[in-house]
């Protein structure tokens, strides 16, 4: 259930019932948008005025209870949504940093990014011992831009890094928390301050990543929000650059854009990475590691089919390439393709139950 969309909509209805121009659902909104307790307030005393001087008629007695009813649903409903996502304190990620660093090893391809990680990660260290000893270091932030096509691997580079840095104590939590423009822009001017400021709290201690970034000022000159946006994480990236990792991500050219849109953003990240796209092989691969994860294999005949269509779509989508996305939605369609098989089987064995054949294959010709 939408328990959002359902108190907004009451709103709306009250609005129309009463001709109060949009009053009602501006205060709706602001809760939506910040939950403080002033608005809250603000509408409980604007149900209880409803109450006293509109709720003559059966019918207006009805909707003002169901849109009380909707305001009390959102407003728990919400307060459940905030406790469940907060990562209790208690909740410690047990890995090693040794443990961690061959996780990040592990993942298929990213040469250049594992290498510029783990030179980041020394050099880090490095910082840190200096600092325990009362050493002088250059001034620096943890702040970070990964740049490239989707599917190459940006998100989970990304929490890999939080769960180091709290290792190295560089962060005091290392926690994840993953955003993109619907969550820093609010609909009201001067709202959006409020709700970056939200998004900052959370993941003050951790890593906060922001995909597609340029979408904050993709109206350019003419996005007020997008410039409120910006001027209130510029901010934040200086005061919490002790325990806190911003990373933007995004494609390389909109991301560029991104940077020459407000004066000093670029000067905040002292760490730019590319993500280069996946070749043919690494594709494979990966592809090889989903099936093994998931007790599936690939047989001889089907391999050829997989390589041909990999360099296919490497030469026919080199601008936009999915990568790992791509990869998923392969791998998806054979599991799919090959339970239609099966289930047309009489007593099919192990063997053919984790077997991907060519025939499982048509779905992408």
């Amino acid at each position: 259930m939408n328990y959002k969309k359902e108190f907004l909509d009451y709103a709306s209805k009250i609005d129309a019932l009463t001709d109060s121009y949009c009053e009602v659902s501006k205060i709706a909104t602001n809760i939506t948008e910040e939950t403080s307790d002033k608005s809250i307030f603000s509408l409980c005393k604007k149900i209880s005025e409803l109450n006293k001087e509109f709720s003559k008629t059966i019918e207006e007695k009805s909707i003002i209870r169901q849109f009380y009813t909707s305001f009390v649903e959102y407003i728990g409903h919400r307060k459940i949504e905030l406790v469940c996502s907060k990562e209790p304190d208690n909740m410690e990620d047990n890995r090693t940093l040794e443990q961690l660093l061959e996780e990040l090893n592990e993942l298929v391809g990213l040469t250049n990014v594992k290498s510029k990680v783990q030179n980041l990660i020394a050099y880090q260290h490095v910082r840190k011992m200096r600092e325990e000893h009362n050493l002088k270091n250059a001034s620096t932030t943890l702040h970070m831009a990964f740049t490239g096509n989707p599917g190459t691997g940006k998100t989970t580079v990304a929490r890999i890094i939080g769960h180091i840095y709290k290792k190295l104590g560089l962060l005091s939590r290392g926690h994840f928390t993953e955003v993109s423009r619907t969550d820093l822009i609010a609909g009201y001017q001067g709202q959006t301050a409020l709700k970056v400021k939200a998004v900052i709290e959370k993941a003050i201690g951790g890593v906060l990543f922001i995909d597609e970034a340029y979408s904050i000022t993709e109206n350019d000159s003419n996005d007020a929000y997008g410039k409120e946006c910006l001027t209130e994480l510029t901010k934040a990236l200086e005061d919490y650059r002790k325990d806190l990792v911003v990373i933007v991500a995004g494609y390389t050219k909109p991301m560029e854009k991104f940077f020459e849109s407000n004066n000093g953003l670029k000067s905040r990240f002292n760490t730019f990475i590319e993500f280069l796209d996946y070749n043919v092989e690494e594709l494979e691969k990966i592809l090889e590691v989903m099936c093994s994860k998931n007790d599936y294999q690939i047989d001889e005949s089907l391999r050829e089919k997989v390589h041909q269509f990999f360099s296919k779509q490497i030469s026919e989508n080199s601008k936009n390439f999915s990568n790992g996305r791509l990869v998923r939605n392969l791998y998806d369609n054979l599991v799919m393709q090959q339970a239609l098989r099966i289930a047309n089987m009489n007593l099919p064995s192990v063997q053919d139950l984790k077997t991907f054949k060519l025939e499982d294959f048509p779905c992408f010709t």
